[in-house]
């Protein structure tokens, strides 16, 4: 009785350490997912990289991450969510050096891609760590903790982006990461308890080899298909967005085959649980996605420096913040759908105030539609979190998590890429459009590809003088209706995930949780 008293009380003063240790390595990690946007022209310019390259920087790192998440979260159930945690956030130390050095763009891609491996580890254990250490009302107050610092990490990336570039260099916004992981594996091994699914299965790994093709076949052809010498149309992409479709239903035809799957199948029965799935994608695909494409317009064509674009997207983080405290309390009294259902309605609103980009816009034309879309993703992202583990009981909390987070950053490498070529598209047709019968019209091609890497002024100024105004004229338009067709497109996603949000989220659907010292369920 009283070694059984002692290791209880020992858990409950550890618990806000480990809503400590998993926020601040789930910051450190959402963050990379943005941080990187406003550094890719001092990145294009030291290591030569093109248009291509850059995407890869961000989606090498999205797509690492949403291909493991799954295996992650099994092997945590399996081996030890803590010990998962703690190997995670060693492998993202390192993967986090590696960029920092890094002299050539393939390295560079490549120590991303070793950065998702960890941060994986991390994301699929963060919210099976507080599942298992928090019950009740306080469970409720840690998602909240925990929605309020995904919303604010990625939305906070430009701004902290553009300081550590302007003020330092590009390799800083990976060196920074090396003393918050140092904090977060001594706070993970000073106070953190273990847990672990006592009926976990082996590894899925034919699973996990499908899905990891399936995403990478999808996330390469998207990216292909911006590339003007290729289009939607030609052999090579049409060839990875086949093998993608294909390789996801060997996926799904071996899940339901195995006997301990990765992704339980079985978990789709549940409205909330697609509901979650749907608003993780959703979230992810539009706004966070839409992000990048945002930072180069300010940075770019309208020419403020990298840490001065970071800090006009402050009204964004700064909503975001505000809402997410909000939304957090209210997670305890508010049904979940009403706060996801309304945030994206709010998303959406905020998406379509940002419509009417043209030549002639000032940044004051995005202060409306950052504000309210911070508002949205403050309002979705604590409740968002319940619905990942709060329709399962505990001991399957891992997988959950993991299908949850998988969703998320699938959205993010699908989102940048699939916005990207139709963007990429875009610019193209118009720059082509605009300078066609004109002496100009041999420039469509270099420009285009200068203006979608991030380098419209160096282009512009490749061209004789006499052409530079009509050369620039033309790109600024294109760049502006491009950017402009995109938002609208992440608006609908919005729109889209906020019904499905109304409709699939049930209150019923939450497991409910018993005992003397137990609120009510989370969500």
């Amino acid at each position: 009785m009283s070694h059984l008293a002692t290791t209880e009380d020992r858990a409950q003063g550890t618990e806000w350490w480990t809503l400590a240790a998993v926020c601040t390595g789930v910051f450190m990690l959402l963050l990379d997912v943005t941080i990187v946007n406003v550094a890719l022209p001092d990145i294009q310019q030291q290591l030569h990289a093109d248009l291509s390259g850059l995407q890869w920087v961000i989606d090498a790192y999205a797509l690492s991450l949403a291909a493991l998440l799954l295996t992650a979260g099994s092997l945590a159930d399996l081996y030890g969510r803590r010990r998962l945690f703690l190997i995670g956030t060693v492998l993202f130390t390192i993967g986090s050096a590696a960029c920092g050095a890094a002299q050539t763009i393939t390295v560079l891609q490549l120590s991303r891609a070793f950065q998702g491996i960890g941060g994986a580890a991390m994301f699929a254990t963060a919210l099976a760590l507080l599942a298992s250490a928090y019950r009740g009302r306080e469970r409720g107050i840690a998602f909240g903790a925990f929605g309020a610092t995904t919303g604010v990490a990625v939305a906070v990336g430009p701004v902290l982006g553009g300081l550590l570039t302007s003020g330092l260099s590009w390799r800083w916004i990976f060196f920074v990461n090396i003393p918050i992981c140092v904090v977060a594996l001594a706070i993970t091994v000073a106070k953190v308890q273990e847990s672990r699914d006592p009926k976990a299965g082996r590894p899925d790994w034919f699973g996990f080899v499908s899905f990891s093709l399936a995403l990478g076949a999808l996330v390469y052809g998207l990216i292909e298909a911006g590339r003007p010498a290729l289009g939607w149309g030609s052999t090579r992409v049409i060839a990875c967005l086949v093998a993608a479709v294909v390789l996801l239903a060997v996926f799904v035809i071996g899940e339901l085959r195995q006997q301990h799957p990765m992704f339980d199948l079985a978990l789709l029965r549940k409205p909330t649980f697609c509901g979650g799935l749907i608003a993780a994608f959703g979230v992810s695909s539009s706004v966070f996605s839409l992000l990048t494409y945002l930072v180069i317009y300010v940075q770019d064509v309208l020419g403020y420096s990298a840490v001065a674009t970071g800090l006009r997207f402050l009204f964004l983080s700064a909503a975001s913040f505000v809402a997410a405290a909000i939304a957090g309390r209210l997670t305890e009294r508010v049904a979940t759908k009403l706060l996801i259902g309304p945030g994206f309605v709010l998303l959406s609103a905020g998406l379509f105030l940002l419509l009417g980009i043209d030549a002639d816009s000032t940044w004051k034309h995005l202060i409306p539609g950052l504000i309210v879309c911070g508002v949205g993703v403050g309002m979705i992202n604590p409740p968002l979190a319940s619905t990942a583990v709060g329709v399962v009981s505990p001991d399957r909390s891992g997988m959950a998590s993991g299908v949850n987070s998988t969703f998320r950053q699938v959205g993010i490498a699908t989102g940048i890429a699939a916005l990207g070529s139709i963007f990429a598209t875009r610019i193209s047709d118009g720059i082509s459009e605009r300078l066609a019968g004109s002496q100009t019209a041999p420039y469509a091609g270099k420009v285009a590809e200068g203006v979608t890497g991030g380098q419209l002024k160096t282009v512009v100024a490749q061209v004789p003088a006499a052409a530079r105004q009509k050369v620039s004229a033309a790109a600024v338009d294109s760049f502006t209706s491009a950017l402009d067709h995109i938002i609208l497109i992440a608006a609908v996603i919005a729109l889209v995930a906020a019904i499905s949000s109304f409709v699939l989220i049930r209150q019923q659907d939450f497991v409910a949780e018993s005992g003397p010292d137990q609120g009510p369920a989370a969500g």
